[in-house]
């Protein structure tokens, strides 16, 4: 049985990320980058697809408690048996470039016997590695190697049997244990021996300076803390480049088809994570997303695509893995994105929009950040009339997507302040009667007068909360009359019975796929935003705190959420619903100051 997503916690070393569950098995982990094939995939699988598991052996063991230490990616579990207690701590060091995990077992009281199982699964399950034992001053060592990719795990001996390692080993009060388990190119020497001390202090150090420039208290100040905490920790140290979340193909429905991998960097969910961190005064984190944003889309303005690899990488092909069964049994398993050959006219202005916003906040342009973005513009010029596949990634048929059409408006109308406003050099003329036109356009074909609302696509009928992003680029106000019929129309269509909010219809629209998803949170987030800057603070307060309930004990989300079962879905952690978090509690804390001012 594979553990509820939300039973999960998130290790990072600002270059990967890894999965362990409640009940001490890390089943996702891919070494070293975030999309380099897994070592553990038990979470798309069983335990043959490769975990490691560390637990008391004992059949009555029990969590007493589970946290991250402060604002770090620390993790502490305490354990409690009939025999005695322990705490495990788990984390990947960082800042030393070593590609590791390290499980840490302190004896509190009694003796408790521990169990350890490892399954080494290079290939995303596929490939067996050759195992040897052996030991060296440091004392035994497990050594695992396939091809390129070689494990090396220092910790107590473990027995072999049926392709998987297994052992046990007690430990009393006040004892520490230490084990490391460190990848490596198989082709260099093995590491030396970790100064796990060292390593921790290091590591808990890097985490809580990160956190110090945050002093915004604030009712939800925690959850904005460890929402920009994993933003922070999607974020490649030596690229800048964010990924979407650290996951493949954990399903947005349980048992369907909608299962993509999203361990890569979409310039449109990048571009919203700099707004979040230039919000909260991360300036540092932006600037590093842009110059990873100006080395991606370097070349032919008119090779831009939506989404690019850690490094900037354009090769993304999807392919399914067969071989893995799925969590709870969701198929297909994807690797790579099919949707990165997709053309999405949103995303320039996502782009364009974060950048003003950088400006607006002091920083300079260069002598290549700003010619960039003029040849964004030429390229969204070029590409004015085409129809695209819109914010959703839809399979199906190219369309005019109101909201792409809004946030094209927005990219010139960016153009068009850069010069005016900061003195750059342009032809803010052309870019205005651009911006101007599209609006024409948008107000004669986007709005539905007999709904009284934008609509999902030009002449139809259907909502799409994306919508809801167009008084986020200042095209209506909140409060606008038009706005505010935009949002009747979303509440009625497509808030659930537990005050969530869907995409769209997926039974009414042709995205290419088969029916059904749980709502998005990042949706309700965006509601939480709209009704806190239209006079609806009290529901927007209510609506933000079941969101915020949504999150595990360690503040992570997911995409989406089963409200009826009470369970997480899609992949997690997930920076869409991260910073909608952060952008929804902003909203409300301007709210509450507006509300004081006025009182």
């Amino acid at each position: 049985m594979q553990s509820p997503i939300e039973d999960y916690a998130l290790l990072s070393d600002l270059h990967t990320g890894a999965l362990i569950s409640r009940s001490g098995s890390i089943d996702w982990l891919c070494f070293p980058r975030f999309d380099s094939p897994s070592v553990f995939a038990a979470m798309l699988g069983t335990e043959d697809h490769g975990r490691w598991l560390v637990a008391p052996s004992s059949a009555g063991a029990e969590v007493v408690k589970r946290s991250y230490i402060d604002s770090t990616f620390v993790l502490q579990t305490h354990w409690r048996t009939d025999t005695g207690e322990v705490l495990v701590t788990d984390f990947m060091p960082t800042g030393d470039r070593r590609a590791s995990i390290v499980r840490r077992i302190q004896g509190i009281q009694g003796t408790v016997a521990m169990g350890q199982e490892l399954e080494i699964r290079f290939g995303y399950g596929t490939i067996l590695p050759w195992v040897s034992q052996e030991g060296d001053d440091d004392g035994p060592v497990l050594l695992g190697i396939a091809g390129p990719d070689a494990l090396m795990l220092r910790s107590p001996r473990l027995t072999a049997a049926d392709h998987r390692h297994r052992g046990t080993f007690s430990v009393e009060a006040d004892q520490v244990v230490d084990l490391e388990l460190v990848w490596y190119p198989s082709h260099r020497p093995a590491p030396r021996a970790l100064d796990v001390d060292e390593a921790l202090d290091e590591t808990i150090t890097y985490w809580k300076s990160w956190a110090s420039s945050y002093d915004d208290g604030g009712t939800y100040g925690p959850a904005v803390l460890r929402s920009l905490l994993v933003l922070r920790a999607l974020t490649h140290e030596d690229t800048g480049g964010i990924v979407a979340a650290p996951t493949t193909s954990l399903p947005e429905e349980f048992g369907g088809a909608r299962n993509w991998d999203y361990r890569f960097c979409w310039l449109r969910d990048a571009a919203l994570t700099l707004e979040a961190m230039m919000t909260h005064g991360l300036q540092e984190e932006a600037l590093e997303w842009r110059n990873w944003l100006l080395r991606a889309v370097a070349g032919d303005p008119e090779d831009l695509q939506i989404m690019y690899g850690v490094a900037g990488e354009r090769d993304l092909p999807e392919k399914i893995l067969d071989h893995l069964p799925g969590y709870a049994g969701s198929t297909p398993v994807r690797i790579g994105n099919g949707a990165v050959t997709q053309y999405q006219a949103d995303v320039v202005g996502e782009v364009m929009v974060a950048l003003e916003k950088l400006r607006c906040h002091g920083e300079q342009e260069d002598h290549f950040s700003w010619p960039l973005q003029k040849a964004l513009l030429t390229f969204a010029e070029n590409h004015l009339d085409d129809r695209d596949h819109g914010i959703w990634e839809m399979r199906g048929e190219k369309m005019h997507f109101t909201h792409s059409r809004v946030m094209m408006w927005a990219a010139f109308d960016c153009g068009v302040r850069a010069v005016r406003d900061h003195g750059l050099t342009g032809p803010a003329d052309h870019w205005q009667a651009l911006r101007d036109g599209l609006h024409a356009e948008i107000m004669e074909r986007g709005f539905n007068a007999e709904r009284n609302a934008f609509t999902q696509t030009y002449g139809g009928t259907e909502m799409d909360a994306s919508l809801l992003q167009l008084p986020q680029v200042g095209f209506v106000d909140y409060d606008d009359p038009l706005m505010l019929g935009t949002v009747a129309a979303l509440e009625t269509d497509l808030l659930n019975a537990d005050g969530l909010l869907a995409r769209y219809r997926t039974e009414s629209v042709a995205d290419g796929l088969a029916a059904g998803e749980h709502p998005f949170l990042a949706c309700s987030f965006w509601l939480v935003e709209q009704y806190a800057h239209s006079g609806r603070e009290e529901e927007a307060a209510a609506l933000m705190g079941q969101l915020v309930g949504y999150c595990n004990e360690l503040g992570l989300l997911s995409e989406e959420y089963d409200a009826a079962q009470g369970r997480m879905a899609g992949n997690f952690p997930q920076a869409f619903s991260h910073l909608a978090l952060v952008r929804a509690a902003d909203a409300l804390q301007e709210a509450h100051t507006r509300a004081q001012l006025v009182g």
